[in-house]
């Protein structure tokens, strides 16, 4: 999905996750969603995906969560406890969860359930 992805302005050069000393950030290409640690409340593997639900940026009108997905097999979803800004500039619609689809999505789920455990 790399050329369609492209379109929208999301590269592997300009898609990440961080996690620094207090602050989780996620790019995806002109998305970005941020917040302090101590609001990531937990994460879980997910997936597998139906592919149209979970290619690019997606809002679920369910729930208002936020997905950056890349690929429909698997991914890791962050729930907050403050719902979070991200597929809109103004911050105007919270996400209350943001599902990734990573290259490592067991590692990153162990390393954001390893945070969600200090912050309580």
């Amino acid at each position: 999905m790399a050329r369609p992805l492209a379109l929208l302005g999301i590269r592997p050069d300009n898609c990440r996750l961080m996690l620094g000393p207090s602050r989780l950030e996620v790019h995806f290409g002109p998305w970005t969603v941020r917040t302090t640690l101590d609001n990531v409340a937990g994460a879980e593997l997910t997936g597998p995906y139906s592919f149209w639900k979970a290619i690019g940026p997606r809002l679920s009108m369910a729930d208002r969560g936020l997905t950056f997905g890349t690929n429909a097999a698997r991914g890791v979803c962050i729930r907050f406890h403050e719902p979070v800004a991200g597929i809109e500039p103004a911050g105007r619609i919270r996400h209350p969860g943001l599902t990734l689809t990573l290259a490592d999505p067991d590692l990153a789920a162990l390393r954001l359930r390893e945070v969600s455990a200090v912050a309580r």
